[in-house]
């Protein structure tokens, strides 16, 4: 069985398009030669800045010879309903074979497909993928009408097998397959034979090229680090960062600079943005100083020299990039320490949205309701709402006009710069999170007041101009504030009314006339709308965290839905509960009792809600229920207004064996009356101590 190498040889390809590209090239192909009838054994995909590599192992060396039977119409049909059918097979009248069916005599066709050559699947198969592969974007040169991300040069299509390699024959657009490749553009230029993949990666590391991409981040991971800690310094770690440089380069050469001594009173987070943002370079961190005192930046080539020439430009280049940020780092320190009144100013000619009013108003609405959040989560009201005012200031800040992802991070410089305790610094910083379902969640009291007003104002305003989110669009992140309020909530353990601070909105003062509270304030139908938007929110975050989505849904119909921590309490808690024998039958139990009951007061047209009495017992096994619900009754009651919600389900647990032994030995409806509405009364006690907990009726299984 043949291997089956492919190269497609380009110019640079953007180093985000690489990882999709491989899948695409892998995907398509595969698909595409398993569809004509080919088999594989395995398959392999790589890049480097100016290459796409497929290897297929244990290709079959043939398509299998295919037959199928196709029933036509009958034989007595029109003449033109035949002579579709036979359009359709390719066959003619004298090829059809006529049979008996239920309805006559009918024609059948068998097809024959012989099967093909391995080597003109994989040309039509190359061919089409590489006419219609998926670039987020293409381009086309000189005269052809070949589109791919950059001009495409060579491509390499080799079958190999023991007896030798043998080059598929495939042209597209002047382009023909052949068994050669390039190495490195500088350091080995010079063309390559190959012979199989193998031969093809052997001889690409020899001419400095390293062909998959996690061994060229290995490499840079690995230098990086030994060159830091020669230094005693440590490489601040970015993923993302190590994933596009080794995108950038086929022979990664990583190699080390210094910070000139004038940019290291810049913050951190300063200049590591910077040398990402602008160079590509991986921060070194000095443990004992805390700063960012070097850097690393990977050359593409290995120079007789050293890289001292690169290291050199890129210093100079580094040194003007920083000697920016130093220039509005200063100006804006200038500014904070002056108060940031011109900035605040500023924000009243920004505008948040046309019928939001500017960043000023959404300011003035997050300090008022930060103000009302503040004693429900321990803070103080007045830090909370001078919080809430500052923390978006430095959006007018120079250095966030350059590098908007510092936002909230350089907020807490200029405020501590302004004297601000570090409480209300500190806000200005973490206000903004959680922005993920893996970013910390802030715990300091004024910080979360003020996470907690920022996404409610934003969700509370997009809810009163009626735009949500629609399938999925979310054009204003409003299911990301959803879970950063729910996980700010929960992570805090924070209780409060939600469908109340949904609409607190109706009793702030507005900062510039009657507009801003009408479009904030909520009517009860959107409130409503919106707490069952948290709601969604919340069951995907709790599935996420193993509760199923049938008991989240029991819990939510009860009351005090609007309570996210309880809600989630009561649900956790039920879920261990039905993770046992015993809760498992309990729930059977409680859903029969809730049917039966349903059923009846149907067909009766009455409620059974007016209290059994013990007197009318007849059986043991009633008497004992009635017993177990006065045990467990008052049980669950006192466990559930003390959010205990454990001890309330072990109260609940307890009915287990009295419920199995009353309906094993009793029949309800009996056809005494008198029996029969005693016993659904008392059916009626059971479903009311389940509803204290949750709808059972809702639990599935």
């Amino acid at each position: 069985m043949p291997d089956l190498l492919i190269e497609l040889f380009s110019e640079e390809i953007p180093a985000r398009m690489q990882a999709r590209a491989r899948a695409d090239l892998q995907k398509l192909v595969t698909d595409g030669l398993v569809e004509a009838g080919l088999t594989y054994a395995s398959a392999g995909a790589f890049s480097t800045p100016r290459r796409l590599t497929l290897t297929v192992e244990g290709l079959a060396a043939e398509s299998p010879t295919t037959r199928e039977e196709r029933k036509g119409p009958r034989t007595d049909a029109p003449e033109k309903a035949l002579e579709g059918f036979l359009r359709s097979t390719g066959l003619t009248r004298d090829q059809l074979e006529a049979r008996d069916d239920k309805k006559g005599q009918v024609w059948f066709a068998t097809i024959t497909k012989p099967g093909r050559p391995a080597a003109q699947i994989v040309a039509e198969v190359l061919e089409t993928t590489i006419r219609n592969f998926p670039w987020p974007k293409s381009m086309r040169w000189g005269s052809g009408s070949l589109r791919w991300v950059r001009p495409l040069h060579t491509i390499i299509c080799l079958l190999s097998d023991e007896t030798g390699a043998s080059i598929v024959p495939l042209t597209i657009d002047g382009i023909t397959a052949g068994d050669q490749t390039r190495g490195h553009r500088f350091m080995s230029p010079d063309s390559l034979t190959v012979t199989g993949f193998d031969d093809y990666a052997a001889k690409l590391r020899r001419a400095h090229v390293m062909l998959d991409g996690e061994e060229r981040a290995a490499e840079i991971r690995q230098q990086a680090d030994n060159l830091a800690f020669a230094r005693g310094w440590q490489i601040v770690r970015d993923d993302a960062l190590l994933t596009e440089v080794a995108g950038i380069v086929e022979w990664p050469v990583p190699l080390m600079g210094v910070i000139e001594d004038r940019f290291l009173d810049l913050p951190p987070e300063v200049l590591q943005t910077s040398m990402k943002e602008h160079q590509k370079f991986f921060s070194a961190r000095n443990p004992k100083t805390g700063r960012i005192e070097g850097f690393v930046t990977v050359a593409n080539i290995a120079t007789p020299d050293d890289g001292a020439t690169i290291l050199a430009g890129n210093q100079k280049v580094l040194a003007a990039r920083l000697s920016d940020a130093l220039f509005f780092y200063d100006n804006d320190l200038r500014e904070a320490k002056s108060g940031m009144e011109t900035w605040a100013d500023g924000l009243k000619s920004v505008t948040f949205h046309n019928k939001l009013g500017s960043q000023a108003d959404r300011i003035a609405r997050i300090a008022a309701l930060a103000r009302e959040i503040a004693p429900l989560v321990g803070a103080d009201p007045d830090q909370a709402a001078e919080a809430a005012r500052l923390a978006k200031l430095d959006l007018r800040s120079e250095m966030v006009g350059e590098f908007p992802e510092l936002q909230g991070i350089m907020g807490r410089y200029y405020a501590l710069a302004a004297g601000q305790p570090e409480e209300i610094a500190n806000a200005a910083r973490d206000h903004y999170s959680p922005l993920g379902p893996s970013d910390d969640v802030p715990t300091a009291p004024v910080s979360v007041a003020v996470a907690l007003a920022d996404k409610l104002d934003t969700l509370t305003g997009f809810w009163a101009i009626d735009e949500k989110p629609t399938g999925s669009k979310d054009p204003f992140a409003l299911r990301r504030a959803a879970l950063g309020v729910i996980r700010l909530v929960l992570g805090n353990g924070t209780k409060f009314d939600l469908r109340k601070r949904l609409t607190v909105a109706e009793a702030t003062e507005p900062s510039d006339g009657p507009a801003q509270r009408d479009a904030l304030a909520l009517s009860a139908e959107q409130a409503a709308d919106l707490l069952a938007f948290l709601h969604d929110r919340l069951k995907v975050h709790l599935r996420d965290q193993g509760i199923r989505h049938d008991i989240i849904d029991a819990v939510l119909a009860q009351p005090g839905n609007d309570d996210l921590l309880q809600v989630t309490n009561r649900a956790t808690a039920l879920n261990a509960m039905l993770q046992s024998e015993d809760g498992q039958n309990l729930t059977q139990g409680l859903k029969r009792a809730g049917n039966i009951l349903a059923q009846a007061e149907e067909k009766d047209g009455v409620e059974y809600s007016f209290g059994a009495e013990e007197k009318f017992a007849e059986t043991d096994e009633e008497r004992a229920l009635f017993t177990a619900l006065d045990t467990a009754e008052p049980a669950i009651r006192n466990a559930m207004a003390q959010e205990d919600f454990p001890a309330a389900m072990t109260a609940i647990a307890a009915l287990r064996a009295p419920i199995d032994a009353f309906f094993e030995a009793v029949q309800v409806n009996a056809e005494n009356q008198i029996l029969r509405r005693n016993r659904l009364n008392l059916l009626s006690r059971i479903r009311e101590a389940g509803r204290q907990i949750a709808d059972f009726t809702r639990i599935e299984g």
